[in-house]
């Protein structure tokens, strides 16, 4: 099983719209199920009372592990870039995936990450940032990480319009990475 995570809490962002992209593709060209996990969906209030204790996890929070992270094989990340790095949330949803059941949430597990900016480097500093944190979780991350520069220009309103190179660099990521 492979887990999509759309690794920002901002509502329908851009960094959606891709990995839903991805989530089509996938769907198309791996065998296995694909689930898609979009963590503007798990409120602050969840996360609140946590304290690193897996007393405390929420109900909520120890079902989406039991649903996506546990039984996942691979984890495709889709991380926008928030002030340089990768978003509070996603560090702190690793965070509390790890509370409980860390070695069956993480260890030998996959990884493919997907940088998504507004600027010219496609968020490499979050990818680098969050491979630290899924190597010390000893994941292993794919090494063909994706940079998706300038997203504002493949979207347009509500739709995603990407260019004929950036869908084959995703395909030949997708491809490598079933693969992996």
């Amino acid at each position: 099983m492979i887990t999509i995570i759309s690794s920002t809490n901002r509502s329908r962002s851009k960094s959606y719209k891709i990995a839903k992209y991805y989530e089509e593709r996938l769907k198309e060209l791996a065998p296995g199920e694909v689930h898609f996990l979009d963590l503007a969906d798990i409120t602050l209030q969840e996360y609140e009372n946590l304290l690193y204790s897996e007393a405390h996890i929420s109900d909520v929070l120890a079902a989406i592990q039991d649903r996506y992270i546990i039984p996942a094989d691979k984890f495709l990340f889709v991380v926008p870039e928030y002030n340089g790095g990768m978003p509070g949330i996603l560090k702190l949803f690793i965070d509390a995936m790890s509370v409980r059941e860390i070695e069956k949430s993480f260890s030998m597990k996959k990884a493919c990450l997907t940088g998504v900016s507004s600027g010219r480097a496609g968020n490499l500093r979050g990818m680098d940032h969050l491979t630290g944190v899924l190597n010390y979780l000893q994941v292993v991350v794919f090494p063909n990480r994706l940079p998706i520069s300038r997203i504002e220009s493949f979207i347009s309103g509500d739709s995603l319009i990407l260019d004929d190179e950036t869908q084959k660099a995703i395909d030949c990521q997708l491809k490598d990475f079933i693969s992996f």
